[in-house]
């Protein structure tokens, strides 16, 4: 026990070692103005379907939402549409606004809008805006954002989404393709259902599980395509083979078909990826709909509100596996604990994307990035070749 003049001598000691000095309060930016940029890309995008959309065929491209700000620091974001609701509704709310008040901004665009858009483009846009402050926050402070937020890895777990529906595509270029991500590194593979009649659906997980081997997840997705009862029956088709999760098997609002899925399977039911914040959240979470949450990063309402929906699924023993891009979902997977796993599209973004190089994947994982901000920023000089408009 330190007496009162061993206790003065401690005290003085500390005085006299060097000072950590902490800013008193944020940096004093403000949100000066939005743009959108857009880049397109030689070549065709492949022709490809789910079981309910066909996608592809255009030129491949890529646009960023950017705001603005008065110390030239400029955050970008990956935006889901919405793009004139920005401009238009969201954009005006906020303007003035110093960037680190992030709950504060938005607060703003939620709580004075909120009514008519509790779902919609109008979320959406305010999910791109909110992730474009915190970059322009990561990168004011030189740290990359899963870092602000608090980081807690700074390794993340990856599966190579593909599996899609294409003419001529049969199980042998199936397996092939599904094999290709393997020896790429991934350690998990998702595919496609629910396309095909069942019977051939079930062939081709199969022929997926002989291609990929025993020691590979395998994540099946049908995009909403069943009822729970064809959704049931698929599932005992395909449980042999050790499905590690079963996404979106129905339609987003059957909570009560998604709920009897769930309790008739030993699969992991994965559902989200069309819902709107922490509301949307709650909902699927009362309903006892899924294992496992995969709300978009965007959709969802951005970063600020993803780490809500993150910590709310945490109190109900759930994990979060964000849809989406996977160069904004980074930050959130390695600073949350309950973060499971991340989408990535290496058939898309090897071929398609000029902006931005894939994360290189060993033994199933991707190091975090180390750029200030989110670390999205385009390569001037592709701005320079490919900006349009």
């Amino acid at each position: 026990m330190l007496d009162r003049r061993s206790f003065l001598r401690c005290a003085a000691g500390a005085l006299a070692l060097p000072q950590v000095l902490l800013p008193a309060e944020p940096p004093k930016l403000k949100i000066t103005g939005m743009r959108v940029l857009r880049l397109r890309f030689p070549g065709k995008t492949a022709r490809k379907r789910n079981a309910i959309i066909e996608s592809g065929g255009g030129p491949p491209g890529m646009t960023y939402l950017e705001v603005e700000t008065d110390g030239g620091i400029v955050g970008r974001s990956i935006p889901a549409g919405g793009l004139h609701t920005v401009e238009a509704e969201v954009f005006p709310r906020i303007v003035g606004e110093n960037p680190f008040y992030v709950e504060r901004i938005w607060d703003r665009m939620y709580r004075l809008n909120r009514k008519p858009v509790a779902k919609g483009d109008y979320i959406r846009a305010m999910g791109a805006v909110d992730i474009a402050v915190w970059d322009i926050i990561g990168k004011a402070l030189n740290l990359p954002v899963y870092q602000v937020l608090g980081a807690f890895t700074d390794r993340v777990r990856v599966y190579a989404a593909g599996g899609y529906y294409e003419d001529g595509k049969g199980l042998k270029e199936l397996a092939t393709e599904m094999d290709g991500y393997v020896r790429e590194g991934f350690r998990a593979v998702k595919m496609k259902i629910g396309g095909e009649p069942m019977q051939v659906d079930a062939e081709r997980v199969h022929a997926v599980r002989d291609a990929v081997g025993p020691d590979v997840d395998i994540l099946i997705d049908a995009n909403n395509k069943w009822n729970a009862y064809n959704a049931i029956r698929f599932g005992r088709m395909v449980e042999r083979h050790n499905i590690y999760w079963f996404e979106e098997p129905v339609e987003p609002d059957d909570f009560a078909g998604c709920a009897e899925i769930k309790h008739a399977l030993d699969i992991p039911i994965v559902a989200g990826e069309n819902e709107y914040t922490r509301w949307g959240c709650r909902d699927l979470i009362e309903h006892n709909c899924a294992d496992i949450l995969n709300l978009d990063t965007v959709i969802a309402g951005g970063i600020t509100e993803y780490r809500k929906i993150a910590a709310m699924a945490s109190a109900h023993h759930i994990p979060v596996a964000p849809h989406g891009s996977p160069f904004m979902a980074i930050h959130l997977l390695a600073s949350t604990a309950n973060t499971l796993i991340m989408e990535t599209y290496p058939a898309v973004e090897s071929k398609d994307n000029l902006a931005l190089p894939l994360f290189p994947v060993k033994d199933g994982f991707v190091q975090a990035p180390t750029k200030p901000g989110l670390g999205i920023d385009p390569d001037p000089e592709v701005v320079r070749k490919y900006k349009v408009g």
